[in-house]
């Protein structure tokens, strides 16, 4: 009724950006506020600054590169893409596992259309880890093709776990980085 009088008596253009401006708007969270969840840096990693050569990855937030070889951990390094449904159904595992701060994690975003698409997925999901974004899916050779994968890395950088596939569960999640890293959750 009042609707359908109204945005009969708009102009094209006006009713175009009232659309637009309502969808952006929706975007935004109940609060009223933006989200505020800003890119970690990848200086927190662990490396071992000894190794200078290997599969160098940018970090997410531009302000450094980290080589995927001289990670050490414990840490838990998992591989995904926005596009790839089953990352995003694990994403909340390592949500709850970031809470608990007692294991570092790495992310490793591939496949992205480009670098702002994949700073605006971590960012929509919250994801407060530092994030390694593979501009040409150079990783392939090391990660394989399909994604979710993720790796456990011991102190040493030894590769002591590969789950290809997702996570399906806290639980599951836990009960790995305690076998394989012997980390207590």
């Amino acid at each position: 009724m009042f609707t359908k009088k109204f945005t009969a008596a708009m102009p094209p253009f006006a009713l175009v950006f009232s659309f637009v401006f309502l969808f952006v708007f929706s975007l935004v969270p109940a609060s009223g506020a933006a989200a505020t969840t800003s890119l970690s840096s990848c200086s927190s990693i662990t490396v071992d600054k000894s190794i200078t050569k290997g599969t160098t990855l940018p970090c997410l937030d531009s302000k450094s590169k980290v080589i995927i070889e001289a990670i050490r951990g414990p840490v838990v390094l998992n591989v995904f893409g926005s596009w790839c449904e089953p990352c995003q159904e694990e994403i909340p595992h390592f949500l709850d596992l970031a809470k608990m701060h007692k294991v570092a994690i790495v992310g490793v975003d591939v496949e992205e259309a480009n670098i702002a698409a994949g700073r605006a997925f971590v960012a929509k999901k919250g994801m407060s880890w530092p994030i390694l974004f593979d501009v040409n899916s150079i990783t392939r050779g090391i990660f394989g093709l399909g994604v979710p994968v993720t790796w456990f890395i011991d102190a040493r950088g030894k590769v002591v776990y590969k789950q290809i596939g997702i996570i399906q569960s806290d639980a599951v999640l836990s009960a790995e980085v305690s076998k394989y890293l012997g980390i207590k959750l």
